[in-house]
């Protein structure tokens, strides 16, 4: 269901996820990119490219989340028209804030929503 989701991102918005393979043994590793869930935050995020990832476990650490975020990042900053885009991450989540903190995003407020308590981040164009 996911990826259907991910394709109609793409047909309807232009933007969407792409998926992560380690370029040595061309593995999966994981998908990143931006969409637009709609989620019910306020305050709203909707029309805002969010940038999302998720990568597996035996992937954490090794800085294939910078590199390949960054590349996202950066055909964003192209795409997007001066948006800015925005990233939600859960507090514990501590990994994910330092590398949205390389890619220059910044708290904006905390939300609470349907995944529990979250802080919105985000990045100007």
């Amino acid at each position: 269901m996911r990826i259907l989701a991910y394709r109609g991102h793409w047909a309807l918005l232009s933007f969407g996820y792409w998926a992560v393979e380690e370029r040595a043994s061309g593995r999966y590793v994981g998908e990143l990119g931006f969409a637009d869930f709609k989620r019910d935050i306020v305050p709203s995020i909707e029309g805002i490219p969010e940038l999302g990832w998720a990568l597996a476990p035996q992937f954490h650490g090794k800085g294939y989340a910078t590199e390949a975020l960054g590349a996202a990042v950066g055909w964003g900053d192209q795409h997007f028209a001066q948006r800015r885009s925005v990233c939600i991450i859960h507090p514990d989540n501590h990994r994910s804030f330092r590398v949205a903190a390389k890619l220059g995003y910044k708290p904006i407020f905390s939300a609470t929503g349907a995944g529990g308590p979250s802080t919105v981040l985000a990045r100007p164009a």
